[in-house]
């Protein structure tokens, strides 16, 4: 599916009072979404353990 096909597919699964806002938000989530996976499927991730250290230390900061 193109992108233009899930922008159009999410804004029509928008209710019909939708906001400018409601329809920012819902486009920016779903464009975070589909960006996280493409990273996931490209190998792009970091392990739990990484995140547990990466947490430690900014919050010892």
């Amino acid at each position: 599916m193109s992108t233009k096909e899930i922008a159009i597919r999410t804004l029509e699964e928008l209710p019909e009072d939708a906001t400018w806002e409601d329809i920012r938000e819902r486009i920016n989530f779903v464009a975070g979404l589909r960006k996280g996976l493409r990273e996931l499927d490209e190998g792009k991730t970091i392990s739990h353990q990484e995140v547990k250290e990466e947490f430690e230390q900014w919050l010892s900061n």
